[in-house]
């Protein structure tokens, strides 16, 4: 995405498409990723990135995904459908080994993500994030920008500042209980914005 909207700036893109994405990272946002990232680089079996071949991160990967995935999530999702506790008869004031509801869900999310994941792969994106810089003044082709208005982690108000400095863009939202991941569960929303936005 960084590197779509950047070229965007060249007179050869026809058209660009921003989906929940910042053209650059605020300080608040650089330092969630160093948060979301932070559990892999203390994992010993990262070793630096070299764990090719030997015995992989996943501890530190884990925990770096159930951050990412409650950060990616709301509060509304959360309230609405997390409460209470992970097993019956299993208080969590009781052990440490006794769950909440949502951090049994995020434990579960996690670990099934990470399974498919790569650590070094994951560091790579937070940096990416971290380092994005393109000018969307310079952006000249016609570009359509989706956002949610309860993202968590690329904010609304700064993705519509992005909006309004790119002169031929227009903006489309996508809503729902689950903050930046309604662009996963909600893209259905915006399907047709898009046809619409891809076939001028």
């Amino acid at each position: 995405m960084n590197e779509a909207t950047a070229s965007a700036a060249s007179s050869d893109v026809e058209q660009a498409l921003g989906y929940l994405q910042l053209l650059w990272g605020d300080a608040f946002l650089i330092g969630w990723l160093d948060a979301w990232a932070q559990p892999i680089r203390l994992d010993p079996k990262w070793n630096g990135g070299d764990y090719y071949d030997k015995e992989q991160p996943v501890a530190g990967l884990t925990a770096a995904l159930k951050i990412l995935t409650l950060h990616a999530n709301h509060w509304d999702w959360a309230v609405a459908t997390q409460g209470g506790w992970a097993e019956q008869g299993k208080d969590p004031g009781q052990a440490f080994d006794n769950k909440f509801k949502i951090e049994a869900t995020l434990d579960a999310a996690a670990k099934a993500r990470a399974g498919v994941a790569d650590a070094n792969h994951f560091l790579y994106l937070a940096k990416a994030n971290q380092l994005a810089s393109a000018d969307a003044g310079k952006i000249k082709a016609p570009t359509l920008i989706l956002y949610t208005p309860t993202d968590l982690v690329f904010y609304a108000p700064l993705l519509e500042q992005s909006g309004m400095k790119i002169l031929s863009a227009q903006t489309g939202t996508i809503v729902g209980p689950n903050g930046h991941l309604n662009g996963v569960l909600g893209i259905a929303q915006a399907a047709d914005r898009i046809s619409s936005f891809l076939s001028r």
